[in-house]
This record gives structure tokens, C-alpha cells and sequence, in this order.
């Protein structure tokens, strides 16, 4: 859901792995409406590539 998670596809694409590190730059950056970021808290991003490409990264901010 859209009020729990971020999205870009809809106006990105699909852009695969490439996704997490893309999605993270634009709640940062505030461009996301609706999510932000603030220090100490902790990020989950999740996401599925072609083939055996999987990757999950969580992080303190």
C-alpha cells in the first residue's frame, strides 16, 4: 500500500534493483509526497531483479 511503502514505478518504470538506491534518493530529497526520513530511523528496502537477483538492506539513519 502506497500510505505504508514508497512507490516510483508509476512514473519511473521499471527499474529493477536499481530502484532502492533510486527511491531512497527521492524521499530524502522530500520529492516522495507523503514519506520522509529523519535520523535514527531504521529503512527495510526490498527488492527483486532478472534471474537470482534478490537484495534486502536494512539501515539506521
Amino acid at each position: 500500500p502506497e500510505a505504508v511503502m514508497p512507490m516510483c514505478i508509476h512514473f519511473l518504470g521499471n527499474s529493477s534493483v536499481a530502484t532502492v538506491p533510486t527511491l531512497y534518493d527521492l524521499v530524502k530529497r522530500g520529492l516522495d509526497a507523503g514519506h520522509h526520513l529523519q535520523k535514527g530511523d531504521v529503512v527495510l528496502f526490498a527488492s527483486v531483479g532478472a534471474g537470482m537477483n534478490i537484495n534486502a538492506i536494512c539501515y539506521r539513519l
